[in-house]
């Protein structure tokens, strides 16, 4: 019985891990609402000038913004199916530059 709890606590984690969704996908999805203009706060994907100082407050500090709410951004980013993993997908995603034309 040991043994076998022992195998179920090593192996459950890797059941419950949640893979990365495609950052432009979710971006397409739920994200580009706020992120492509129309809310003046909400930096746009590629505005390096807006990104730099969120990135400098860490990764971690982003994620819970976006988990829990921050400002104007709705809890979760209304993605209710985005991971932790995810959403540090999706942000350095949104803040790397824009491709050239």
């Amino acid at each position: 019985m040991t043994k076998w709890l022992l195998a179920a606590g090593v192996l459950m984690p890797l059941y419950s891990a949640q893979a990365t969704q495609d950052p432009e996908a979710v971006y397409n999805r739920v994200c580009g609402a706020c992120h492509s203009g129309q809310l003046p706060m909400a930096p746009e994907r590629g505005d390096q000038e807006a990104w730099t100082p969120r990135l400098a407050k860490g990764m971690g500090t982003l994620v819970q913004h976006v988990t829990q709410g921050f400002k104007a951004m709705p809890p979760r980013g209304l993605c209710m199916d985005c991971s932790a993993e995810d959403y540090q997908a999706i942000i350095l995603w949104m803040s790397a530059s824009k491709p050239g034309p």
